[in-house]
């Protein structure tokens, strides 16, 4: 019998103890990311006026956007570890210097910014190694629970931050307790970053075979003879690949775009909006309750996202498109707790948006430019988060819910498109899939 190729080892192998760890990394790496992100929007409505935490926001997503592309790239040119820890050592530095500096407004932009910097930076070192190292029949559980933290990580700071408002009365201590709880939770998944490996199909790439032999013996447990040589798979450059894989490309840029800007708007900056129906006041819940929605929605998700991939992001924003009708209904009533349902049950479906085109981002293209794209794809979200954002400072909360119902329709018809035309890539290779 021939030796297997590394990757066949890869792709058919048990979900072991390494396959665990590695989930472990990426997932503590999610929740922290929730936790870093929703700092801004849980601190700006204490330290900065409505109109100017507008403007936060958008200089955060814009940095993010530029993270992604710049990280992005750099993940496919020096490896997905080295990027994973740059990130990190960025975001605690800026976190750090914010528990010092936050009342200054400049301040907490520039150093909320570079957090985000870093978070757009490790969107493609992330998909990249999960969909690299994952075994096929589990990737989009791995990816999808992985991903999910984020949800579980934003949730859990908002709800330390409504703990601390029946603690302290002083705003100050607040903000002070919710700083030193995100350096807590940096220092926990700072550690288990150390442990994050590189992707052996990118040291393949990149001629490191015996480097990569380790690593898939470490990861599968094969004992047998391996080839260790790049596998059939299209190697082209990073402009060839978007010329190639255009309609891929559009299709995942429009369902990201509408996914990533709506989750955003719902979940932490309509609250800033004029015409609010609960205040401002209002945002450690709105930010609690739509990220609880969320965490939810990933365990749904579980029995059909490594069978169908297509009808998994269909059934997603057609959810989200309803869900969203309905929250700009209920929020017109001005009752509680219509409005919080009407919250959970769309963020249940934006998590299943989020966990689909997260995998499909990680599938679609070749290993030598995956996480390059994947930035790309990212850095469209914070350019058009940004302009929601600034949108935030003149919009009415109505037209907010409106723009949101009409992104997801955008994101339903271009689900639509994929799921009669694109490639079905549940449970297959990624070599097969280019």
């Amino acid at each position: 019998m021939a030796a297997p190729l590394f990757t066949q080892a890869l792709d058919g192998a048990r979900w072991s103890v390494e396959h665990w760890k590695l989930f472990g990394v990426v997932s503590a790496n999610y929740f922290l990311n929730g936790v870093m992100f929703s700092v801004a929007p849980l601190l700006a409505y204490i330290v900065a006026p409505p109109e100017v935490a507008a403007l936060v926001f958008a200089a955060n997503l814009l940095a993010e956007a530029a993270g992604a592309i710049a990280l992005g790239r750099l993940a496919d040119l020096v490896g997905r570890r080295r990027m994973f820890m740059l990130s990190l050592l960025l975001e605690g530095a800026a976190l750090t210097a914010l528990f010092f500096a936050y009342r200054d407004v400049i301040a907490f932009a520039v150093l909320t910014s570079i957090m985000t910097f870093g978070i757009g930076g490790e969107f493609g070192a992330a998909y990249a190694a999960l969909a690299e190292l994952a075994p096929a029949r589990h990737r989009g559980k791995a990816l999808m629970m992985a991903t999910n933290f984020w949800n579980v990580g934003a949730a859990f700071i908002a709800a330390l931050v409504l703990v601390y408002r029946q603690l302290a009365e002083d705003p100050e201590l607040q903000v002070r307790y919710l700083l030193a709880s995100a350096l807590a939770t940096l220092a926990v998944a700072g550690l288990a970053r150390l442990g994050f490996p590189e992707s052996p199909r990118w040291l393949v790439e990149r001629g490191r075979l015996a480097e990569a032999e380790v690593l898939v013996r470490k990861i599968t447990g094969h004992r047998g003879q391996l080839l260790m040589r790049p596998p059939r798979e299209v190697r082209v450059g990073l402009v060839e690949a978007l010329t190639r894989y255009a309609s891929r490309f559009a299709v995942l840029a429009v369902i990201t775009v509408a996914q990533y800007v709506t989750y955003n708007a719902t979940a932490y900056y309509a609250p800033y909006a004029e015409g609010f129906a609960f205040g401002v006041e209002a945002v450690p819940l709105v930010v609690f309750v739509a990220n609880l929605g969320a965490s939810v929605g990933a365990p749904l998700l579980l029995p059909a996202i490594d069978r169908a991939r297509r009808a998994s992001v269909l059934a997603a924003f057609l959810g989200g498109a309803v869900t969203a009708a309905a929250l700009l209904a209920v929020h017109e009533l001005r009752s509680q707790e219509l409005f919080y349902a009407a919250l959970l049950a769309n963020m249940v479906f934006s998590e299943w948006a989020w966990a689909s085109l997260s995998i499909l981002q990680s599938e679609l293209f070749p290993t030598g430019v995956r996480a390059s794209v994947v930035g790309l794809l990212t850095s469209l979200t914070g350019f058009s988060g940004a302009a929601v954002a600034v949108g935030i400072g003149v919009l009415a909360a109505l037209q907010v819910y409106a723009l949101v119902v009409a992104l997801w329709l955008a994101g339903f018809a271009a689900a639509a498109y994929w799921y009669a035309f694109g490639v079905e890539s549940a449970s297959r290779p990624v070599e097969e899939l280019v």
